[in-house]
């Protein structure tokens, strides 16, 4: 992750946008997210990311560090469609459904 104060000629920053996030990398498996802070943007609520993993114990890994903080709206549970699925929004506002199918 980097503020736009840590770029390398931090001369061009925007007013009040020193500790804003220029860019953010999350990788998670095989997969990577990438996100920054944008002015007046409007928060993630009727969007969900869905990731969809392999196993359960996985499922239960990431079900833990995205909710820390955040909104759980269907705990991690077995259904009829998956062996485990979520529902949570996490500290930073976006949503997400978390997948292992049958």
């Amino acid at each position: 992750m980097m503020a736009f104060k840590q770029m390398p000629d931090p001369t061009n920053i925007p007013e009040g946008r020193e500790n804003d996030i220029l860019h953010a990398t999350l990788e998670i498996g095989d997969m990577v997210l990438r996100g920054a802070d944008i002015p007046n943007a409007e928060p993630m609520r009727s969007v969900y990311l869905t990731l969809r993993v392999s196993s359960a114990e996985e499922a239960e890994r990431l079900y833990t560090l995205l909710s820390e903080e955040g909104e759980i709206f269907m705990p991690m549970e077995e259904t009829f469609f998956a062996l485990r699925f979520a529902q949570l929004r996490d500290r930073f506002g976006t949503s997400w459904m978390l997948l292992c199918e049958r």
